[in-house]
């Protein structure tokens, strides 16, 4: 039976139906950047990120994503010129007169790369991109960011260790060992963001490709555009805790709308927690923990309860992710821009 779900996935893939064609995440609160190029060089560091999940656990040949991003600034001249210069008072930095000192970002540049590894069954995607974002100011309090992302997408499908009760299935036709295709990987987004908001819009995927193994065009792939919408707003309970809830909508075409409601709630600079539904798809929690001003750890577990999953596949998923505050020269432990 299992043997037939994975070939079934295999079948989806190479006549366009399967919806996943690039990675999910639970945790790109925390990481927005992998969704939208826009925020590379948002922060006063270099900041990285490096995560593994792993999809409906124990099921073999499930999804299993690994990433690695860094984005650093170039020439941003923040609300300090040295370590010691701005100070607030109180034990929570992030308390009220935080925010009412908050001050827009002036005007720079942002690099970054990213680099994914995306396997379901015999299947294999990778990613390899770098990007580029410009940060403007609007006004005291606002900032407006536009980027892209340009690389390389790979599809490899290991045939030869699939079994099939027709060892000539037209599914797969002379494909018999290993099958390998490049292409390119262009993917842009925009960014509005403050002291207590953010929205932003991009794109991935941007340039449809098809992916074809055999020359039979009833079994091909259509690699389509994928559409994210988000936005959030930050408010404080108290002064010892942030509170941000926040939507995002996936679109793809001839899929139905994805539609996500998180919220995170910050207690001091150290703690985190937070939630996550996927309207009609499932929910997850979420915690993370900033250890020092160079290293913190988030960790969430999804539960899929999608009427469209068979049994098999609605269950847990895992995601970690580990990020690293390079050149941190401000001591900030979480960061300033992204909440």
């Amino acid at each position: 039976m299992k043997r037939v779900v994975l070939f079934s996935w295999f079948c989806c893939l190479l006549m366009g139906a399967w919806a996943q064609q690039r990675p999910h995440y639970t945790q790109y609160i925390i990481n927005p950047y992998i969704l939208n190029p826009a925020l590379t060089g948002i922060e006063n560091y270099t900041d990285v990120k490096l995560s593994y999940r792993s999809q409906w656990v124990g099921f073999p040949g499930a999804p299993q994503t690994i990433y690695a991003t860094m984005h650093t600034p170039i020439g941003k001249e923040d609300y300090r010129n040295s370590p010691t210069s701005f100070e607030v008072p109180g034990e929570n930095p992030r308390g009220k007169q935080y925010w009412e000192d908050y001050t827009a970002a002036a005007a720079h540049h942002g690099v970054g790369a990213t680099l994914i590894n995306y396997k379901t069954g015999y299947i294999n995607r990778y990613f390899a991109t770098v990007s580029y974002a410009y940060h403007l100011g609007l006004s005291p309090k606002l900032n407006l960011s536009a980027g892209f992302a340009g690389g390389i997408s790979g599809t490899t499908v290991d045939a030869s260790k699939i079994e099939l009760a027709n060892p000539v299935d037209p599914a797969i036709g002379g494909v018999t060992q290993e099958f390998r295709k490049i292409k390119p990987e262009l993917s842009a987004g925009v960014w509005l963001y403050s002291d207590d908001f953010f929205a932003g819009v991009s794109a991935q995927q941007i340039i449809p490709q098809k992916i074809n193994l055999v020359s039979n065009d009833l079994y091909r792939s259509t690699l389509v555009p994928h559409i994210f919408a988000t936005t959030g707003y930050r408010f404080a309970a108290g002064d010892d805790v942030n509170v941000l809830p926040s939507v995002m909508l996936r679109y793809i075409p001839s899929m139905p709308l994805f539609v996500d409601v998180n919220v995170k709630a910050q207690y001091h600079d150290r703690f985190w927690l937070g939630g996550n539904y996927r309207i009609k798809e499932g929910f997850a929690a979420m915690a993370g923990f900033n250890i020092s001003n160079t290293l913190n750890v988030s960790y969430s577990y999804d539960v899929n309860n999608s009427k469209y999953l068979l049994q098999y596949m609605q269950r847990g998923t895992h995601e970690i992710v580990i990020g690293f505050l390079l050149g941190n020269k401000y001591g900030d432990l979480c960061p300033r821009r992204v909440w």
